[in-house]
């Protein structure tokens, strides 16, 4: 089951589009670094600047966003593609009832479609870190470092679980509705809710029920700041490009609010992985969590949908 969802997968015409729009995007971002990354070199402010391969992935000129933040786009896009029609699909084409009338448990069908669909999302990204790696030791001859090669794969780990999300998001819609297009509306509606809408409608609520900044004290306003943040991290785009960000700028010490007294006598220097992934790890919990909810939801409806119908 899992290399025919594979085989239909890498033969579809949509997946072949997004996946040249990704690599595009990675080769244009790509460029953009390698033109710039002299000008980074040369930046001593930058504590980061040592650090040339994930320089590769976070340094731009302007003229477009750096990769991992043109990701928090495209791998939603990603995952909603590869699993829309996972399963009404099958169920409006008639092949779902006769692969129930083999010795197959549903349970095996919703798992095939999600780990075929990972499997190609996984081999994507290592391939596509492998070859930014590569392409950075032919080029430049610059030797990579084990810190720098651990938090680039930590980066491609996170991508996938953020897709995945998706993923698990786009076949339970499959899996309530029964038409492809009606599930692929409404996990498209959901994606543009939570990158465009939420941040417009939390910023209203804000300036509604918050009072003004400006008489509050330095406590009150980190509170109200941690608030903000704690509301903001209940979209998914947000989870992941804090830790993205962190993963690939290892001076990020915090991803809240900080008082002079917490940064008075700080150095300005990397922080190790360890650190690095103590700071992300309830993003990426908060991640995982979504992806068991959406996908035991799905589970659930599957095991209670009537088939023969």
């Amino acid at each position: 089951m899992v290399r025919k969802e594979v085989s239909d997968h890498v033969r579809s015409w949509r997946f072949i589009l997004l996946l040249a729009l990704v690599v595009l995007t990675f080769f244009a971002s790509l460029y953009i670094s390698m033109s710039n990354i002299r000008a980074t070199f040369t930046n001593t402010n930058d504590p980061d600047h040592a650090f040339f391969y994930l320089k590769l992935l976070t340094a731009t000129d302007g003229s477009m966003p750096p990769f991992h933040i043109l990701m928090s786009f495209l791998a939603p896009l990603l995952g909603i593609t590869m699993g829309f029609d996972a399963i009404n699909s099958e169920q409006n084409s008639g092949s779902l009832t006769r692969l129930l009338a083999q010795p197959i448990y549903r349970d095996n069908i919703l798992l095939a479609k999600f780990y075929s669909a990972m499997l190609i999302i996984a081999t994507l990204f290592i391939s596509l870190t492998l070859l930014m790696i590569g392409g950075g030791l032919f080029l430049t001859g610059v030797r990579i470092e084990p810190q720098e090669f651990l938090r680039i794969l930590a980066f491609a780990l996170l991508t996938m679980v953020y897709v995945g999300f998706y993923l698990s998001l786009s076949i339970m819609l499959s899996v309530a509705f029964r038409h492809a297009a009606t599930s692929a509306l409404t996990a498209l509606g959901i994606w543009l809710f939570f990158t465009v809408f939420y941040p417009i409608v939390v910023n209203l609520a804000i300036r509604a029920f918050l009072p003004d900044a400006a008489y509050l004290t330095q406590s009150e306003t980190m509170a109200y700041n941690e608030l903000i943040l704690s509301i903001m991290r209940i979209a998914p785009g947000q989870l992941y490009s804090d830790a993205a960000t962190t993963m690939l700028m290892p001076s990020i010490r915090s991803l809240g609010p900080m008082s002079m007294e917490q940064l008075s006598g700080a150095i300005p220097l990397p922080l190790p992985l360890r650190e690095s992934l103590l700071i992300v790890w309830p993003q990426l919990s908060g991640l995982l969590a979504g992806s068991i909810a959406c996908f035991a939801l799905s589970y659930y409806l599957f095991m209670r949908r009537e088939i023969r119908s």
